[in-house]
């Protein structure tokens, strides 16, 4: 049995500790750019076939098809986070309005049709009587703490909203870098994950492609259909402010929360404006779009990646806990690398004992 000089056990300690501060030190100098590189790989690994596709239409000419997917994201990120903040900023005087005016609000008798609520009739007149007999004053009083902490929020966001535009623009910029070097990017990560873990490193990148590609297909998918069939209802409804409600309900359905916290107030508000008809239309079809996303998103994560979906949501919604909206990617790449190379370690093992004992049986 052999052991290691003093020596040699130093040499490898040092070693150790100068790629570590190495690795540190390069993490600090790309701290400012972190956020942008991650959502830029994020996009870049998820739409890469359909920006090889593109390629093929554009004469198979990378640097047009970098173009094109450079102002789709354009397109589709900067411009309307732009007129989404613009939209925020001119109806902020309209919501302090609403707010000033429950000073004065007095809240009349029940709408008959609680009555006709199932389960909860009750409770529902009980509340709004209990809401009926206190005064205005009173009301503003109890509501103003919140009322407060959400506009001292709502300044703390804006005034974050230009460097969020700033790294969309970075992001975009990084994202065309990596889609016109995808190919050495991915062989060098490919080679990295082989030479860490041989070719179950090499599975779990492919896996975490996959996955990504599975996140966005799944999650961003329904987010946008949910968003726009409840943006449809809204606009038939004639439900005002619809670009905001709709921009909110996109950020709700991406993160996991649904659409319900826009659509079900907003016919509720048609009920309370006398317009029962098409309150009672766009209750049926809230309920619609909110379970839209139990048969639609099953079905489009199974199709970017072969993984558990319980894997998946449990990805979505931990990393969106833990690491904000870009969690929403990180979470099920983490899960699923560390499903997969569980997975094959304990495949591996047993793989490895059997070919060792035939080995042994085979030898004299």
């Amino acid at each position: 049995m052999s052991t290691k000089h003093p020596a040699e056990v130093t040499r490898s300690t040092l070693a150790v500790l100068f790629i570590g501060l190495l690795i540190a030190s390069s993490l600090w100098i790309l701290r400012p750019f972190l956020f942008s590189l991650s959502w830029a790989v994020m996009i870049v690994v998820a739409t890469w076939p359909f920006m090889l596709m593109v390629q093929k239409r554009c004469w198979n000419r990378r640097w047009v098809a970098v173009l094109v997917m450079s102002l789709l994201l354009l397109l589709i990120l900067v411009l309307p986070l732009s007129f989404a903040i613009l939209t925020i900023l001119e109806r902020t005087g309209e919501v302090v309005g609403l707010f000033d005016s429950l000073k004065t609000l007095r809240i009349g008798s029940p709408p008959a049709w609680f009555e006709k609520i199932p389960l909860v009739s009750t409770t529902l007149t009980e509340r709004w009587q209990h809401l009926a007999a206190i005064g205005p004053q009173e009301l503003y009083a109890k509501l103003s703490p919140y009322i407060n902490e959400t506009l001292k929020w709502f300044v703390a966001q804006v005034g974050t909203i230009g460097m969020l535009v700033l790294h969309f623009c970075l992001m975009i910029i990084l994202s065309a870098v990596l889609f016109a070097q995808g190919e050495k990017a991915a062989d060098l990560v490919c080679r990295f994950a082989q030479r860490l873990a041989g070719n179950r490193g090499l599975e779990a990148a492919v896996l975490s492609a996959a996955a990504i590609r599975s996140v966005a297909l799944g999650i961003v998918g329904t987010a946008i259909f949910q968003s726009a069939l409840g943006g449809l209802g809204l606009i038939v409804a004639g439900v005002p402010a619809v670009t905001l409600l709709i921009a909110v309900m996109m950020m709700l359905c991406i993160a996991q929360v649904g659409p319900g916290l826009v659509l079900f107030p907003s016919v509720i508000w048609l009920y309370w404006s006398g317009e029962n008809t098409w309150a009672t239309i766009l209750l049926v079809w809230s309920v619609l779009v909110a379970i839209s996303d139990n048969f639609l998103r099953p079905f489009l994560i199974k199709r970017g990646a072969d993984l558990p979906l319980i894997l998946i949501i449990t990805g979505v919604i931990g990393g969106l806990v833990a690491f904000g909206i870009i969690g929403l990617f990180i979470g099920p790449v983490v899960l699923a690398v560390t499903y997969t190379l569980l997975l094959a370690w304990i495949n591996g093992t047993g793989r490895h004992e059997d070919d060792t004992r035939q080995e042994n049986m085979a030898s004299p």
